[in-house]
């Protein structure tokens, strides 16, 4: 019987600092007096406008050794494209493992421009078992609007095998889907308007009251009265007149300047992977935690016992248990109100927790209503 740790919390109204700083930590040496760092405007918004466009396709890869698609939707691809070159051939006619049907999907970045190349990422869509070696032939890539903007082709590049005999079957990573770096042109841009009427916006990434408040504040001091937060995501910013004519001067200058963003205080728990991530502006008021061990450990010794030659008794086995019970030393730890994280990671250590058993007392001091800040199970 195993009682890893057991686990009170209440509410009291005065505890002593000493009980805290009083353990050994090894994060004692490090600084928490600045939670947040400062940041440049380019690493924490983007320019409204200016957004990837997603694009997909269906193609075919050609030259697979045997590990093609079984399915009558390979053959039909493969009709379709003979005809497109003024070749007809029955259907029924065409035998083949070394195709396969294929999905693309590619990103097209902002202020891409035809002749540039992207990435292009490619994924079976039938039973092909594997795509090593193969090539994608030329395929288009549309937007959600239906319109082309970019034209895939080139070798697949896949990080897996597989490989099968008579009764076994080895396969590394997935095999099944590839990727061909550089592999689609782009036949058409998308325009990206960023500053249209002398106006353009920033979009937080984390949106946040305090920090685009700060942005604009930031921005005002260095180029005037030219920009206000509309709300917690976007920064509406109006070019100034001597940059009228060269936005892209302006947001230059603009996209290095430093600020200090705020993010709401939270807590980031993942009971499978027993990882925990706290924020800096992480608070608790004054509780207390208990943490102990109690192990019980029952063994039987068996004891054979042989009578005395004379004595004419019988051979007998005695019985006997040894009960043994080792109760770890448990420690009631005192954690201060306003206790930042730093306070925190020293009474956690003390009390000799895991981080599994830190997510367990991370929650019941949000049950207990001691946790300001946001407990985020993941």
């Amino acid at each position: 019987m195993k009682n890893f740790f057991s686990l009170l919390l209440f509410i009291l109204s005065v505890f002593s600092p000493s009980a805290v700083w009083g353990a050994s930590v090894n994060l004692r040496d490090m600084d928490f007096s600045r939670v947040h760092p400062t940041v440049r405007i380019k690493d924490i918004a983007d320019i409204e406008g200016a957004r990837p466009n997603q694009l997909t396709g269906i193609g075919v890869v050609m030259g697979l050794n045997g590990t093609g698609d079984k399915a009558p939707m390979a053959m039909q691809m493969m009709k379709n494209m003979l005809q497109q070159f003024g070749v007809t051939v029955d259907e029924r006619s065409i035998r083949s493992k070394n195709v396969a049907v294929v999905s693309l999907t590619a990103e097209l970045p902002p202020y891409a421009r035809p002749g540039q190349t992207i990435d292009l990422n490619v994924n079976t869509m039938g039973d092909a078992k594997s795509l090593q070696g193969g090539t994608l032939l030329q395929a288009p890539l549309k937007a959600a609007d239906g319109n082309i903007y970019a034209v895939a082709q080139g070798a697949v590049l896949v990080g897996g095998y597989t490989a099968s005999g008579g009764a076994a079957t080895s396969t590394k990573n997935v095999p099944t889907a590839g990727r061909i770096p550089n592999g689609a042109i782009v036949e058409r841009g998308v325009p990206t308007d960023y500053a249209e009427g002398g106006q353009m916006g920033l979009l937080l990434r984390t949106p946040d009251f305090t920090t685009a408040q700060r942005i604009s504040d930031t921005i005002n001091s260095v180029f005037g009265a030219v920009a206000y937060p509309s709300d917690a995501g976007r920064v509406v910013v109006n070019l100034p007149g001597q940059y009228a004519a060269a936005p892209t001067a302006f947001l230059a200058k603009m996209e290095k300047l430093e600020i200090q963003p705020d993010t709401p205080a939270r807590v980031a728990v993942n009971e499978r992977t027993g990882t925990v991530v706290m924020g800096g502006d992480v608070k608790i008021s004054s509780v207390a935690v208990a943490h102990g061990g109690l192990t019980v450990s029952v063994a039987e010794d068996p004891n054979v016992v042989q009578p005395n030659a004379l004595g004419g008794g019988q051979t007998a086995v005695e019985r006997r248990t040894d009960i043994t019970v080792d109760e770890n030393g448990t420690s009631l730890i005192a954690m201060p109100s306003t206790t930042t994280v730093r306070e925190l990671v020293r009474v956690i250590n003390a009390i000799g927790a895991t981080p599994r058993d830190v997510i367990e007392i991370l929650q019941a001091i949000n049950e207990a209503g001691a946790l300001h800040g946001q407990l985020v199970n993941m």
